[in-house]
């Protein structure tokens, strides 16, 4: 079951998950469009045939992947069903005093080839910052993979990567953000505040 980039889109459309407006995204970035995925992922049947496509081209990058780990809160669905369909384990990372750390009992063994799965990548920032920490806590990170790629294909998050969708989608520096300077209000619908 391969997804077509506009498959992915249309998915979202369907969904509601394509949204258009002023957002603030978890980067801090200002955008007339937003991909909700959480609408999306709250089907189980649509989470499970995108996990599976993760899945599928994630085995063609590496061989052997033995941990899925996601950042929370926006990774974590779609972290699991790419675990369930690899057959290895999903755990998440949590910001603790400003920096990702495992928490709930999860641990990682030694060397542990470990893949970052996210929901959107826009800068990379939050895939990076777990990519980091995997290294830090001795496991091995060899790939990162998200639903959508919203920096064309231009962040860097330490690991290769792979997407279903990637995007070229407008993003404004808060300063320089010509829907704030139209006084249309701002909405920060992602899961995490940004200040």
């Amino acid at each position: 079951m391969t997804a077509q980039p506009g498959s992915i889109l249309d998915l979202f459309r369907e969904t509601g998950a394509y949204l258009n407006g002023h957002f603030r995204l978890t980067s801090g970035l200002h955008s007339p469009e937003y991909l909700q995925c959480a609408l999306v992922l709250q089907h189980p049947a649509h989470a499970e045939r995108l996990g599976a496509e993760l899945a599928d081209r994630l085995r063609a990058m590496a061989p052997r992947i033995d941990v899925v780990v996601s950042p929370a809160m926006g990774g974590l669905i779609i972290g699991h069903e790419v675990a369930r369909a690899l057959g290895v384990r999903a755990m998440f990372t949590e910001r603790d005093a400003g920096k990702m750390t495992l928490r709930r009992g999860f641990s990682l063994q030694p060397n542990e080839a470990a893949v970052v799965i996210e929901d959107v990548i826009t800068t990379g920032g939050s895939t990076r910052e777990v990519v980091d920490f995997l290294k830090a806590a001795g496991a091995r990170p060899i790939a990162a993979g998200s639903i959508i790629d919203r920096s064309s294909g231009k962040a860097e998050v330490g690991v290769p990567r792979v997407a279903l969708a990637t995007l070229e989608v407008v993003a404004y520096a808060a300063e320089e953000c010509p829907l704030c300077r139209s006084g249309i209000p701002v909405a920060k619908p992602g899961s995490r505040p940004t200040a």
